[in-house]
């Protein structure tokens, strides 16, 4: 089976700037791809190529089997990062325009725009002038706009920006369901947390330029980062004996419980085993690499100058190719 998306040595210069470099891609059917990194590193550029909103200086793609995502557009749902609805429409008129552009006939719609607009709490908005609405209800209403027609590939350009965290949780829980339908999704963020939490595979950008293209799983288990989490059962517990363990390379108390870092080589299940004989936990647990961090090695903390991807992670809207 062909892959839903597939770039082969793009590459995308806006004058003297290189906004992608020699980028390759597969994105199987079905699967659920996040596209990570600060603003400014080529991830909306490389939406945008695999949409044909701009076309590639060099190289090759290829969109649901096709050479250009226009002749596959019916079955692709797409949100942009510059959000955007027919003001003067309302609501539900506005639905029913984007999904008869799909090819949707009139009597699904008549079913499926209500029942999206009560999937994210807009039951009883139909009849309102999209203006009307909150911008983040606006957001809403522009992402069941582009899965009203139940697309065969969903790709969103930073879909949780400007969303409060109620809605948030139902933006991941719908991208979620239509990836349970078979769609395959693709969005990108720079905000690491999202994808960690919705994606099966993460692609991360760094300057145009690809640094990492694996399952989470293989990420997880390729930069385990040795380090068990402890909250003794006593908060005054003397951790000494945990300095003196033969796998244990340094303990460091952070907010309220210790770090405690495992020598390489070390078994983790052993080393816990051997860690709350030593000081009895109310709470132990192995770590899990966050994104960040993954980020922050590969890259060698050139990221930022301060060393902390925050420091360049900045709001949706700041400037510069993204």
């Amino acid at each position: 089976m062909t892959p839903a998306i597939a770039l082969s040595g793009v590459t995308k210069r806006f004058g003297p700037m290189t906004a992608v470099q020699h980028l390759d891609l597969v994105v199987p059917r079905g699967a659920l791809y996040g596209v990570i990194g600060p603003n400014g590193a080529g991830k909306t550029t490389t939406i945008r190529m695999i949409m044909s909103i701009l076309f590639p200086d060099s190289g090759a793609l290829s969109v649901l089997g096709h050479p250009s995502a226009l002749d596959a557009k019916d079955k692709i749902g797409y949100l942009p990062e510059e959000r955007g609805v027919y003001r003067k429409m309302r609501v539900a008129s506005f639905l029913t325009y984007i999904g008869r552009l799909k090819g949707v006939a009139d009597q699904a719609l008549a079913t499926r725009v209500p029942q999206a607009l009560a999937r994210v709490g807009l039951t009883g908005a139909e009849r309102k002038r999209c203006e009307e609405l909150s911008k983040g209800m606006q957001q809403k209403v522009q992402f069941l706009a582009a899965i009203i027609h139940e697309p065969d590939l969903l790709i969103l350009d930073e879909p949780f920006s400007g969303l409060d965290p109620v809605s948030t949780r139902q933006l991941r829980d719908l991208i979620l369901a239509e990836h349970a339908r078979g769609a395959t999704i693709l969005f990108s963020t720079h905000v690491m947390a999202h994808a960690e939490e919705l994606c099966d595979h993460i692609v991360m950008i760094h300057r145009g330029q690809k640094v990492l293209d694996e399952a989470v799983g293989a990420i997880r288990a390729q930069y385990d980062p040795r380090v068990v989490r402890l909250e003794p059962l006593q908060p005054g517990a003397d951790v000494a004996p945990l300095r003196a363990l033969p796998d244990v390379e340094s303990v460091e108390r952070v907010d309220g419980r210790y770090e405690i870092r495992l020598r390489e080589g070390t078994d983790p299940a052993a080393a816990m085993r051997r860690i709350v004989t030593a000081v009895a936990p109310a709470r132990v647990e192995l770590a899990r690499p966050r994104l960040e961090d993954v980020f922050i090695q590969i890259v060698g903390g050139s990221a930022t100058a301060g060393g902390s991807l925050r420091a360049d992670v900045q709001p949706v809207g700041a400037a510069g190719v993204s």
